[in-house]
């Protein structure tokens, strides 16, 4: 069994495909039509034939609240693997983007926390 599509709730599907292809360079791999939204699908660019992360509208009540409650208590939607957390930190400053939480190292792991001006945090992670 393996996951080929996972999704993350997005307050403005534009403005986070913008941000996931543009900003932090994930390749579009689908944006398909579905009445008044659309199937958005974004893929590492490495790995275009890996899991894809769907941009999913929070238009259900339930998801709306579970992203903003999520949001106000600091804790990540879902985490990005990098080679270098501190590269992709200061490259993601140079694109404006804002962090809760700088490089850490927690055990084995560096970790840092931005938001993706979509209504969710996203931690980076690298294997130390």
């Amino acid at each position: 069994m393996n996951i080929i599509v996972t999704s993350l709730f997005v307050e403005d599907q534009d403005k986070a495909l913008e941000f996931y292809s543009g900003t932090l360079g994930f390749v579009k791999k689908h944006d398909i039509p579905m009445g008044e939204f659309r199937w958005i699908t974004v893929v590492s660019p490495d790995h275009q034939q890996g899991t894809e992360l769907v941009l999913e509208p929070n238009v259900h009540p339930a998801a709306r609240e579970y992203q903003q409650k999520i949001f106000a208590e600091g804790v990540p939607a879902t985490m990005f693997g990098v080679e270098d957390v501190q590269k992709e930190f200061e490259r993601l400053l140079d694109h404006g983007v804002s962090f809760t939480i700088e490089p850490t190292e927690m055990g084995n792991v560096k970790i840092a926390v931005f938001d993706d001006t979509c209504g969710n945090l996203i931690q980076i992670a690298q294997m130390l």
